[in-house]
């Protein structure tokens, strides 16, 4: 009886396959503007339409769509042991607004083509980029991201601006109207790498670093309660909101960014508020 028992405890073990294929698993619904999170085996590598993605000792990873994408996006996982995991997923088209904005001053529409102005101009371009170019290991990205501001949404992603008449760029972010001088708090935790009190566009700047290349940017500030360098807590006051740079009125524009790709925050917020 005792060596029926081991024979079968053997043929069990050698039945056993040598490898499975990692976890790929995606939270967040892959449409256009999103940041999608995702979750693989601990040690696997992750690539996005042959891009490698930074993955954490958890196996966390995140990605996003820019506003513009069709087609698929194509994920693979492969573990510490050679094996893989595919995943294909069609990315969702939006429709996006048409918004018209008059009474900005003109300058700021279309700024004077002289030297002064435009050497400012791209010393902001450059400050940015920068406090954007962080690639850091935090995992800030994986919260529930919460509300920076309490007030109506008075401007949403991906929506064509036309200003003072003139067409431009689609909206890179989410205005929230709130008087001067509102706290803004932190949606979700991380450090600051930027503050910049008076850009020419976006007057007070703030950019706070989620890891993975997730970053929060923060504009028309009138004030900040952080320096660059320091770690913030999600629901932290962090600035306060103002009417600075290229603005009509009091409000936080908060825009995100995967590296270069810009990100819709508003899908990553719980349902509150109305469009006005």
């Amino acid at each position: 009886m005792i060596r029926l028992a081991i024979a079968l405890l053997i043929g069990t073990t050698l039945a056993a396959p040598a490898w499975a294929e990692p976890t790929l698993a995606l939270r967040d619904d892959v449409t256009q503007g999103a940041m999608v999170r995702g979750a693989t085996s601990a040690g696997a590598a992750v690539t996005m339409n042959g891009q490698s993605l930074p993955v954490s000792a958890e196996g966390a990873f995140v990605f996003a769509v820019a506003r513009a994408f069709e087609g698929d996006v194509t994920l693979r996982a492969t573990d510490v042991d050679g094996s893989t995991a595919e995943l294909i997923v069609p990315v969702a088209n939006r429709e996006f607004e048409v918004q018209r904005i008059d009474g900005l001053p003109q300058d700021k529409v279309t700024p004077p083509r002289t030297q002064e102005v435009q050497d400012r101009i791209w010393q902001d371009v450059v400050q940015i980029r920068k406090g954007r170019g962080v690639e850091s290991q935090r995992t800030d990205f994986t919260e529930a991201f919460l509300w920076p501001v309490d007030g109506i949404v008075t401007g949403v992603f991906g929506s064509q601006r036309i200003l003072n008449g003139t067409p431009k760029s689609p909206h890179s972010g989410l205005d929230i109207a709130g008087d001067t001088g509102t706290s803004v708090l932190a949606p979700a935790g991380g450090v600051v790498t930027l503050w910049h009190p008076d850009m020419y566009f976006t007057g007070g700047t703030l950019i706070v670093d989620h890891g993975h290349g997730i970053t929060s940017t923060f504009i028309h500030l009138s004030d900040t309660l952080v320096a660059e360098g320091d770690v913030v807590t999600q629901g932290q006051a962090i600035a306060k909101v103002g009417a600075t740079g290229r603005a009509t009125g009091p409000h936080l524009h908060w825009s995100m960014n995967w590296g270069k790709v810009r990100i819709d925050p508003q899908l990553l917020l719980p349902e509150r508020n109305a469009t006005k």
